[in-house]
């Protein structure tokens, strides 16, 4: 399975991006769809860089896989502090602007754009898979 690994720093953004969009370009998908994925994948890398590792640095791996010629799976992992992105609750969307909580809406906006999304605490590793579909 193709993996990159980088410092957690945003220097390394775009080049983790471009591995992302990368692997779903040669899988087929399509344009709109690749840059909901690099949405997806900015919005979790950017967290990590920020929050995973208060104080001190760290990496961030992450592996692409194509299944069954019509799913992308991202696996992103770091040895940062434990964050579940699937336990964030959603803002509501419905509220007036003056009234919504500031932030959250990045999380939101990746649970919306993935067809499916698990993570794993495992030993001192935060792992995010995500999944999306080529039809959607």
């Amino acid at each position: 399975m193709p993996e990159i690994r980088s410092a957690a720093k945003i220097e390394h953004l775009e080049r983790l991006i471009d591995f992302v969009a990368g692997h779903a370009e040669m899988a087929g998908f399509t344009v709109n769809r690749i840059n909901e994925i690099e949405l997806a994948a900015e919005e979790v890398l950017v967290n990590i860089f920020q929050y995973a590792y208060p104080g001190t640095y760290g990496d961030v791996g992450i592996e692409c896989r194509i299944e069954d010629d019509v799913r992308l799976v991202l696996v992103i992992s770091d040895n940062g502090t434990p964050f579940n992105i699937l336990e964030v609750p959603d803002p509501d969307v419905t509220a007036d602007i003056s009234d919504r909580e500031i932030g959250g809406l990045g999380v939101f906006f990746v649970k919306e754009m993935v067809d499916e999304a698990r993570y794993l605490r495992q030993g001192n590793s935060n792992i995010l898979t995500l999944v999306f579909n080529k039809d959607r």
